[in-house]
C-alpha cells in the first residue's frame, strides 16, 4: 500500500490555512483529539488511520495546489 505521508501533509495544511482545530476535526470525524494527531503526525500507521486519512482527504476534497 502506498504511503499516506502526503496526505497527512495536505491535510494538516488544510486545517491550519482555515484555523481548523485538530480537536473539532476529531470531533467530526468520532475520534478523541490524541488519535487524529498521532495519525496526523504519522505515528499511527494502521490501515484504520490510513482509511482516516483517505476520508478526510475525500470529504473535504483537498487537493495538492500546484502553486505550493
Amino acid at each position: 500500500m502506498p504511503t499516506t505521508l502526503a496526505g497527512r501533509e495536505l491535510i494538516k495544511k488544510y486545517i491550519a490555512d482555515r484555523e481548523i482545530s485538530i480537536t473539532s476535526l476529531a470531533t467530526v470525524f468520532g475520534v478523541s483529539k490524541m488519535y487524529m494527531t498521532q495519525v496526523l503526525s504519522n505515528t499511527k500507521k494502521s490501515p484504520a488511520a490510513n482509511a482516516l486519512v483517505l476520508k478526510i482527504i475525500e470529504d473535504f476534497k483537498i487537493r495538492p495546489n500546484d502553486n505550493d
